[in-house]
């Protein structure tokens, strides 16, 4: 068990964040650190670890790290056993992947384990930790979905569906929850400086031919701003959703996206 050593740490909220060794959910978890206790998720156990151990240096307390491959049916059951213990009221699902390919070559598999990480997983967590929550009368539940989510993107179908059917999901939930002091949203990023995305980077290179920055151009032509949007401008969006003031902000998938899906 990682901590820090004030006092006043024990009051904290504790903040589950899967996916939250890079990227967006490193991001989320350096936000949230300030003024929650963390439990942190992610499938590389030892890197989740050396990112908690880096937070906890920072003054940060990490209730728990815990490993687990989301794509796995019985790993996410088993983890969102062990996550009840921890009896956290915030949930942050951004666990994700983000296949790339047209539809005759979406494989059973694929479609499949990007079902499971994007779509189930969130669904078996938030089913395990509501319970809590309401029992609490306190609840933040926010999903990381997509711009893909509220648009189409060729050649992501099954990321396009999954986030999709989390973006149904979160309203659906929000609607039965109304009222009873948990909120439930979705994030929609835009493409956003990540891994992923530096992945999706070198497959057009290697589809098209183009250069790195050209590859880099593409994408960020897809926001009205010129350029993609950054981790941390997510993460303030989440820590905002997460606090006592965004209290009626319920049932909605928000767009950050530099305007990519309104102008």
């Amino acid at each position: 068990m990682l901590r820090g050593v004030s006092e006043s740490i024990r009051a904290r909220r504790v903040a589950v964040i899967t996916g939250a060794s890079r990227g967006i959910g490193a991001a989320i978890a350096r936000r949230l650190a300030a003024d929650h206790e963390l439990v942190l998720v992610a499938r590389d156990l030892a890197r989740c670890q050396a990112f908690a151990e880096s937070l906890v240096a920072q003054g940060a307390s990490v209730r728990a790290c815990h490993g687990a491959d989301l794509a796995d049916p019985h790993a996410t059951a088993a983890l969102a056993q062990a996550l009840g213990a921890h009896s956290p009221t915030v949930l942050i699902s951004n666990a994700g992947v983000a296949p790339s390919a047209n539809l005759t070559k979406t494989t059973d598999a694929m479609w499949q384990e990007t079902i499971a990480v994007n779509l189930t997983a969130p669904m078996v967590l938030a089913r395990a930790l509501v319970p809590g929550m309401l029992a609490e009368g306190f609840g933040r539940i926010i999903h990381v979905a997509s711009t893909a989510a509220l648009k189409g993107y060729r050649y992501t179908t099954a990321y396009a569906a999954s986030k999709g059917g989390l973006v149904a999901f979160t309203r659906a939930l929000a609607a039965e929850l109304a009222g009873r002091g948990v909120t439930v949203n979705a994030v929609c990023p835009g493409f956003t400086d990540t891994d992923i995305v530096a992945a999706s980077l070198r497959r057009i290179e290697t589809a098209t031919g183009r250069s790195a920055e050209e590859a880099r151009k593409s994408l960020e032509g897809f926001s009205p701003m010129g350029r993609l949007v950054t981790p941390d401008e997510v993460a303030a969006l989440v820590a905002q959703l997460c606090g006592d003031d965004a209290a009626s902000i319920h049932g909605q998938a928000i767009a950050i996206d530099g305007g990519e899906t309104t102008l």
